[in-house]
């Protein structure tokens, strides 16, 4: 099987910098446990997987994301990642809109020479605290030190580079 494989360096302003993703354009879904293994044999943060929507009505295409490990609910690098791929494919399109399975409808329009995206704000949950059990300790006495503490100030530092 050969799939499209583009790899995007997302949020950067130099060649090998910024967050990168794999990218890959499907005609159809292809089995969740196909996705995971190409997301595991990328072994990238995330890959992206996107696939034309059935109703452009809703958004131009469906999204999703995976890590090497498992599918996540929501990734911003590989969506603006995803969004550059497309808007670089088509230079005629103000922005495109993905469907997610959990996030919702999310867009990637063109901002002066770079991009602009929403992402959802979701509440944070509450947890209880977890307390650690009685015999996790601390090791006895202060950490040994391996070199002199760092005195030199900001200014010597930012001059020094």
């Amino acid at each position: 099987m050969r799939i499209p494989f583009v790899q995007i360096d997302a949020f950067a302003s130099v060649p090998f910098g910024g967050n990168p993703a794999a990218v890959m354009m499907l005609e159809a879904w292809l089995p969740d446990a196909t996705l995971q293994a190409i997301a595991a044999e990328n072994n990238l943060a995330e890959t992206a997987f996107l696939v034309p929507c059935a109703d452009l009505e809703t958004a131009d295409f469906d999204l999703r994301w995976f890590t090497p490990a498992v599918e996540v609910a929501l990734c911003g690098h590989a969506t603006l990642a995803s969004g550059h791929l497309v808007l670089s494919a088509i230079p005629a399109m103000p922005a495109v809109r993905f469907s997610t399975l959990r996030a919702g409808v999310l867009s990637v329009a063109r901002s002066g020479d770079g991009y602009a995206m929403a992402l959802p704000s979701w509440p944070a949950a509450a947890e209880p605290r977890r307390r650690l059990p009685s015999s996790a300790t601390c090791p006895a006495g202060p950490l040994p030190r391996t070199h002199p503490p760092n005195t030199a100030s900001a200014d010597a530092m930012s001059s020094a580079l």
